[in-house]
């Protein structure tokens, strides 16, 4: 009984979308008591589905807009020469960038230390914010510092907390000085802003 009255539940759901139109009557087979059957004819119907129009509307959303301009200036960066003892290897001049996409309000983004151990340097910097709000928009903030050195190993870490964003998760983010010694042990301050 149960199953009868869920088919024809379904039965009534699928069909009430439709528009049908009976187009021709149908006749049940009469029955021989011999087996012999007429073949009888079943009901002709025309279903028309719903009319579904595709096309554009406009309204009225937010979109994000972005402006890069992009200029030249000259400006003062910290600069850093390694000399690794007792090693030859070539050095190499590359500029070490840290940038952080921020909303809410205006952040200040510095690189304030470089440690060292063995064969790997740990670039240090701070992210705080300000008190100017950035009305909804969200900006990208960025330091640099340039080192000649030779080939090493390199991890950043950022003290503040963490923006949302994707472009954040290239940089390992601290709470606090505290968590930064943990993670940097046996290391030696290089440089300090």
């Amino acid at each position: 009984m149960k199953i009868k009255l869920i088919t024809a539940a379904v039965a009534m759901i699928a069909l009430s979308g439709c528009d049908v139109d009976k187009t021709r009557s149908g006749d049940m087979p009469s029955v021989d008591v011999d087996v012999s059957a007429d073949a009888g004819r079943l009901p002709k119907y025309e279903v028309e589905w719903a009319d579904v129009d595709i096309g554009t509307t406009t309204e009225t959303v937010e979109v994000p807009e972005v402006v890069v301009v992009m200029e030249e200036k000259q400006v003062e960066v910290p600069y850093m020469d390694v000399n690794m003892p007792d090693d030859d290897s070539p050095k190499s001049k590359r500029t070490i960038v840290v940038e952080a996409e921020v909303a809410g309000n205006m952040h200040d983004l510095q690189i304030e230390k470089v440690y060292a151990k063995d064969r790997r340097l740990f670039v240090v910097s701070k992210l705080k914010a300000t008190d100017k709000s950035l009305e909804g928009k969200t900006v990208r903030v960025s330091d640099r510092i340039v080192i000649n050195a030779p080939d090493l190993d390199l991890q950043h870490f950022i003290i503040g907390d963490k923006p949302r964003g994707d472009w954040n998760n290239q940089y390992t983010f601290v709470a606090n000085e505290s968590d930064l010694r943990k993670r940097t042990k046996g290391a030696r301050e290089i440089y300090s802003r």
